[in-house]
């Protein structure tokens, strides 16, 4: 088939299905499906909240005629078979992060705005995998109107444990062989051929808490910039100073609660954001509000806070490839009277995860404290000039009307457990949208419609053109 007959016949189908799509983004979006290991059990192993967003999305794949199945509640597939056993894939995942605060739309729903979808998953990652499901689905009619099976097997996989540890992935390695090639719609356009190393840690406080700080609370988890913070301490909240971002109320008898607010995001996206930590702990330490051990932990929070890119911890590093490193605070809480404090480097190939360690590790007994590296992934990329990210660049760039160029990110999406994989869409980083329309992981995220129609159209056509290619 022509590639101009192709593209006509795939506009009539997202014209036709567009509402459908929308309606299973939304079925999806109604899942918290926030890992809960907590409750997991054997057939959910992130949780119940998970395993119904991975049945829902099974759900969806069998009703649009491809062969689902559910791997054990870690992960599922849905095939379309083709003339060979090799495989093309893709990936997307049904997790979420939590929802976190700010919203001013219903997280867990649907909300169109004005040609913007908004909800939690709308963009990362549930509206792309449901776009994935579609593009496997126009390939299935065609089969199903007696078309030619395509020269691979089409397999969308159903990724569950992506916003957390990736856990998924090997179970799905351990039992079946590598795709020929595979693409994640998780990410950014034109598209992603490498990414930064991903790098998590924990600093853990000596015995300090309950002195004039009694609680730390803030983010959500490791790999978000967290927008609220609070501490609970021992003062009266009358007496307490006001500053800009700080909000302060009673607590109890002699306690008051420090509430405060900074500006939240991705973390490896630092730019523009605003430390909640950081915000409350330059507030405690200016207002005097904290006990003689807990000065110094707080002092490192301080340090730690100062910049996004490691220059004030000592571990500032970049190359010509990757750019440069950031690193940012995550989470803090209390636990058994002691601080515990997460941290998250996206790190480039001109410095180490054991590196990181060293350092950071150094700073945490230098307080009498306790490092330990939660994870390590190293960076990875794909070379621009083979064939399979030609096509897919080729194609962004005909729908896009302009030359298409790779990019390296600091986020870790699933590609970098494949051999032969990228990142593929279908955030467009060139579209101006609203003030009010949120980004990934943060409060009202959104994507508009045009962006995932046209999202797409530039996944079936690139299926299409990797089907031709010799991938064996």
């Amino acid at each position: 088939m022509a590639d101009e007959e192709l593209k006509a016949q795939v506009d009539q189908y997202v014209d036709e299905v567009w509402e459908d799509v929308v309606a299973d983004i939304r079925t999806l979006v109604q899942v918290e499906s926030v890992e809960d290991l907590d409750h997991a059990e054997p057939g959910k192993p992130w949780g119940p909240a998970p395993y119904e967003a991975l049945s829902r999305a099974l759900a969806i794949a069998g009703r649009l005629g491809l062969d689902a199945h559910d791997l054990d509640g870690y992960l599922g597939y849905a095939d379309l078979a083709g003339e060979s056993e090799s495989y093309i894939a893709t990936i997307a995942h049904t997790d979420i992060v939590p929802l976190g605060l700010g919203w001013t739309v219903d997280p867990l729903d649907v909300t169109r705005r004005e040609g913007y979808l908004l909800g939690r998953g709308v963009l990362d990652d549930k509206g792309p995998f449901v776009l994935s499901l579609y593009a496997a689905h126009f390939f299935q009619r065609q089969v199903a109107a007696g078309g030619a099976r395509l020269p691979y097997t089409l397999r969308c996989i159903i990724g569950n444990n992506e916003e957390t540890g990736m856990g998924d992935v090997p179970y799905y390695l351990d039992r079946f062989p590598e795709p020929a090639f595979c693409f994640s719609p998780d990410a950014d356009f034109p598209l992603i051929c490498g990414e930064k190393g991903v790098y998590h840690g924990e600093i853990t406080s000596a015995k300090v808490a309950g002195e004039k700080i009694v609680e730390l609370d803030g983010g959500t988890v490791p790999n978000a910039i967290p927008g609220l913070a609070t501490a609970v301490v021992r003062a009266d909240a009358a007496a307490l100073p006001t500053s800009d971002g700080i909000e302060v109320e009673p607590a109890g008898e002699g306690l008051a609660r420090v509430v405060a607010h900074g500006k939240g995001g991705h973390a490896s996206l630092p730019a523009g954001t605003v430390n909640a930590i950081g915000v409350l702990v330059r507030y405690l330490l200016d207002a005097g509000v904290c006990g003689k051990g807990q000065r110094a932990f707080l002092e490192l929070e301080r340090t730690l806070t100062a910049s996004t890119d490691g220059s004030s911890t000592g571990i500032a590093s970049a190359d010509d490839k990757f750019g440069p490193l950031t690193c940012i605070q995550g989470t803090i809480r209390t636990r058994d009277g002691r601080f515990v404090q997460t941290i998250d480097s996206r790190y480039p190939t001109s410095i180490s995860g054991d590196d990181i360690t060293r350092i950071v590790g150094a700073l945490a007994e230098g307080i009498g404290g306790s490092y330990r590296v939660l994870a390590d992934v190293p960076p990875f990329y794909i070379e621009p000039s083979s064939p399979e990210i030609q096509a897919l660049l080729a194609t962004y760039g005909e729908y896009a009307g302009r030359d298409a160029t790779p990019l390296v990110i600091g986020g870790g999406t699933y590609a970098r457990h494949f051999k032969r994989a990228c990142a593929f869409g279908p955030h467009d980083p060139e579209e101006q949208v609203p003030a009010w329309v949120g980004m990934e992981h943060g409060p009202d995220e959104g994507i508009s419609e045009q962006s995932l129609r046209r999202a797409l159209k530039i996944y079936i056509v690139s299926i299409a053109r990797l089907m031709r290619l010799e991938l064996d």
